[in-house]
């Protein structure tokens, strides 16, 4: 994903996203990747580049683990899923975007600035 892409990642969404995609059952990168420009129709994209380095680094923190299996289309690659450890971490890091996205939802309706506690 490039940085003047359109539907480039903000920083720290790639891990929750990875996250949350694995929640639902072990994928391979590839599956993984492709659900993720699914499930957002188009509007995410995750390069092989920023993916496989994050997979890693999250099951380096315990988060994921991996396995080698066949894919549908019987070639051997690693599966990743979720952790016990890793779904806590999903928890807090959705925690953590909902609180984002409030707020970020309350500046961009706001009608003008608010330069004072209201009592």
């Amino acid at each position: 994903m490039s940085a003047s892409s359109p539907n480039r990642l903000l920083r720290g969404t790639l891990d929750v996203l990875l996250l949350k995609t694995l929640s639902w059952g072990p994928l391979h990168g590839y599956a993984v990747s492709r659900s993720i420009r699914l499930t957002s129709g188009d509007d995410l994209k995750v390069d092989e580049g920023a993916l496989y380095p994050a997979l890693r680094r999250l099951e380096g923190k315990g988060y994921l683990a991996s396995y080698w299996a066949l894919t549908d289309q019987q070639r051997e690659a690693r599966f990743y899923e979720l952790t016990p450890e890793g779904r806590r971490q999903l928890d807090l890091e959705v925690t953590e975007w909902n609180r984002y996205v409030a707020a970020m939802a309350r500046v961009l309706g706001a009608d003008g600035p608010r330069l004072a506690e209201e009592s």
